[in-house]
């Protein structure tokens, strides 16, 4: 009884092994001239080699056909937050794709950044690509008033965060929120340059650069730039990052790094600071040259109502002077939202 079962044992474990190699020899040949076998043994090594963090995860949905390239926004709470019943500046921002010329399926690349948990929620209930950024040991969340302390501070943030951004390999259009998408941009930029950057006006002695929207593409160049440009806030305290990447574009850095920069004239970038005169050929309106948000809602507000008029008529006419901006200015009482 004893000697049955000892041969049945070993006649079970024979049958098993020889099952086993079966399988192995079969999968094996399989997977050779199975490209769905193939493709998920990719996936499932691309998975191991290559960890993702939340960052690159909105990044990857946020670029998915559009050839690795982002349009990255930044909010905090000022800017998602109704005041007093109006539109918000977010409000704005995203009805300005929806207004504009072949702008709205560029909502799809939108990532948007946000600096505190209520811009995050409110970003996440627009459905929008949404990443909080890490604004550990400062508080963003209020307005930030062009020049104050915590508004140098959120412009060196962001330029950490868009480093981080390129070094992963994604081109990005930044944008600030008080920019209006009348038309894509993506036609006005030459793909064989490094970056564009918009500036505050034209025909000046040296470019009196905004860095409210550029485009930069990822490469050893461009990733370079950014380092030193983020690692400068050391050496630069009490001044904004755009002034600093003027200093070193001034000094000769850009021509250093062989970058090839492009400068994004106003008649088609458009900007409080300097209108385009033509509608036919304006791309983005930017409420440059404007201390605080209320005053940017209410001139941008304007401005998008003069872009309807002309859609409507295709008639060019002047952009509704920009009152309220102007006055920002003078507004020593101003009260920056909490």
């Amino acid at each position: 009884m004893t000697s049955y079962n000892n041969s049945s044992g070993s006649l079970a474990l024979a049958v098993a092994l020889l099952f086993a190699g079966a399988l192995y020899i079969y999968f094996s040949s399989r997977s050779a001239s199975d490209p769905i076998s193939g493709l998920l043994q990719n996936v499932n090594t691309r998975l191991i080699q290559y960890p993702v963090d939340e960052l690159e995860t909105v990044l990857d949905k946020a670029s998915t056909g559009n050839n690795k390239t982002v349009i990255i926004a930044m909010v905090n709470k000022a800017y998602v937050e109704e005041d007093g019943g109006g539109r918000t500046m977010l409000d704005l921002f995203l009805e300005s794709f929806w207004e504009g010329e072949g702008t709205r399926p560029l909502l799809n690349h939108l990532m948007v950044v946000a600096a505190d948990q209520t811009a995050y929620d409110r970003c996440l209930f627009r459905r929008l690509h949404c990443y909080k950024m890490d604004t550990e040991g400062v508080d963003l969340e209020g307005e930030k008033v062009y020049m104050s302390k915590d508004f140098i501070e959120m412009m060196w943030r962001r330029t950490r965060l868009l480093l981080d951004v390129l070094s992963r390999g994604y081109h990005i259009i930044f944008t600030d929120t008080d920019v209006m998408w009348l038309r894509s941009p993506l036609s006005r930029l030459n793909v064989s340059l490094d970056m564009h950057i918009s500036v505050d006006r034209n025909n000046v002695r040296g470019q009196l650069i905004n860095t409210g929207f550029y485009h930069a593409r990822s490469n050893n160049k461009t990733i370079s730039l950014f380092q030193k440009w983020y690692d400068m806030r050391l050496k630069s305290l009490g001044m904004k990052e755009q002034d600093v990447l003027k200093n070193l574009l001034d000094s000769g850095f850009f021509n250093q790094l062989g970058l090839n920069v492009g400068f994004l004239s106003t008649a088609e970038f458009s900007g409080f600071c300097q209108d385009s005169p033509d509608m036919g050929a304006v791309t983005t309106v930017h409420a440059n040259c404007c201390v605080h948000i209320p005053a940017k809602i209410s001139d941008l507000s304007l401005a998008l109502r003069d872009w309807k008029r002309y859609k409507a008529s295709r008639v060019n006419s002047r952009w509704s002077p920009h009152v309220e901006c102007r006055r920002s200015w003078k507004d020593v009482h101003y009260v920056p939202k909490l």
